[in-house]
């Protein structure tokens, strides 16, 4: 096996984790966000809420496992 052919192994693990954790993928990016607004005072809340929105748009959708 190829490094390439583990790299996209690696790759296709790591998206079905994402897309089984979806949820506490976003709940992350909420609450470090809301963490980062608290602490700049609110001074960046624009461009934080933009930064979470593309955060949020990376993650796959969330799918059931093949156990669910």
């Amino acid at each position: 096996m190829s490094l390439a052919d583990s790299l996209k192994g690696l790759l296709g693990k790591g998206k079905a984790a994402a897309s089984k954790n979806a949820d506490k993928i976003n709940d992350a990016v909420d609450k470090a966000g809301d963490f980062i607004d608290d602490k700049t005072k609110g001074k960046y809340t624009d461009k934080i809420e933009k930064g979470k929105e593309a955060a949020k748009k990376v993650v796959p959708p969330d799918q059931p496992g093949p156990g669910a």
